[in-house]
């Protein structure tokens, strides 16, 4: 680890200021300090945001819930009304690393992670997210890669409130050249889509202040696969959301995790879905339409009837 100053910020202008270009904010620190140690990330500074003041609050409202950045993913999984309101989003808290992580893991830090391919996590590899020539993973151990992208950079986002939070519409709230910028979570992470460098779409210095989730969908729900039963990364998530009226869907959408750069969503699939009473049938026939563009490659090919059987069950939660 190279040599950093550190400071405490105690307001977001502040934070800015302090971090400059070539600092980071320092809040759980869980991906942080593992990037700063094997030197896959360099910051002339470490500013601590753990200070700042009510940012670290869940506040309910009848049109949104706003969770601060610096809530953490074991309040997400604590919070009675949250779970209430939005049971997908618990559930997703709950399948987020272990319990000692979700007491100091934030929404902000979970939202900003770095790519968790191993090729880029390898200190001896400079693959094509690290500024060199190639994708690795693309010829090679393909296994937990995407199945959609649009560059040769095939390394997925896996951050679970990411998928989540798209199914929900919520929008993060950026404070962005002093400005609060509003961001959907296609936004947020469309720039990894483009540029095989990129995790997300925050320029340097932009700080995650909150996410804000419309209440219009009552009825949410989130499933994932893992290779471990507990403390793993999902190899495919799903989330779903929609207001259920008279046993019909309105307004639903439907995310996926693991398998892209972005939380992936095909909105033809989710004005398919509108209106519609939901079966097997139905849910089957909306997961087809999710993955008809999937490309998988020759060791993640087992993620395509994974996410079809995802997207059916995290659908047929709704009903209840």
């Amino acid at each position: 680890m190279n040599a950093f100053e550190y400071a405490t910020a105690l307001s977001p202008d502040s934070a800015r200021s302090l971090v400059g270009n070539q600092g980071a904010y320092l809040a759980g620190g869980n991906d942080l300090l593992g990037l700063l140690k094997d030197y896959l990330i360099n910051a002339d500074i470490l500013v601590n945001i753990k200070s700042l003041p009510g940012l670290n609050k869940i506040e309910p409202g009848r049109r949104h819930w706003t969770l601060g950045t610096l809530v953490t993913i074991a309040e997400i999984e604590d919070n009675a009304g949250l779970a209430q309101a939005f049971p997908g989003l618990h559930d997703a808290a709950m399948e987020i690393a272990s319990p000692q992580i979700r007491n100091v893991a934030t929404v902000g830090g979970n939202l900003a992670q770095h790519s968790r391919c191993w090729y880029f996590r390898h200190r001896d590899t400079v693959c094509l997210k690290r500024g060199g020539d190639l994708c690795y993973a693309r010829e090679s151990d393909n296994r937990y890669h995407s199945l959609f992208t649009g560059n040769t950079c095939i390394s997925p986002v896996v951050s679970s409130l990411a998928t989540t939070f798209a199914a929900l519409d919520a929008t993060a709230i950026v404070l962005r050249n002093g400005k609060e910028t509003p961001m959907k979570m296609d936004a947020l992470y469309h720039r990894a889509w483009e540029n095989p460098l990129a995790h997300n779409s925050l320029d340097p210095g932009d700080l995650i202040l909150r996410v804000e989730i419309p209440t219009s969908r009552r009825s949410s729900a989130y499933m994932q696969v893992s290779d471990k039963h507990a403390f793993d990364w999902a190899l495919v998530s799903c989330a779903a959301a929609a207001d259920v009226v008279d046993g019909k869907l309105a307004h639903p959408r439907v995310a996926l995790g693991s398998i892209s750069p972005v939380p992936h969503q095909v909105e033809a699939a989710n004005q398919f879905l509108n209106g519609k009473t939901l079966d097997d049938e139905t849910a089957s026939a909306a997961a087809d339409m999710i993955l008809k563009e999937a490309r998988p490659l020759e060791h993640n090919a087992y993620k395509v009837p994974m996410a079809h059987a995802l997207i059916r069950r995290t659908l047929l939660k709704l009903k209840g």
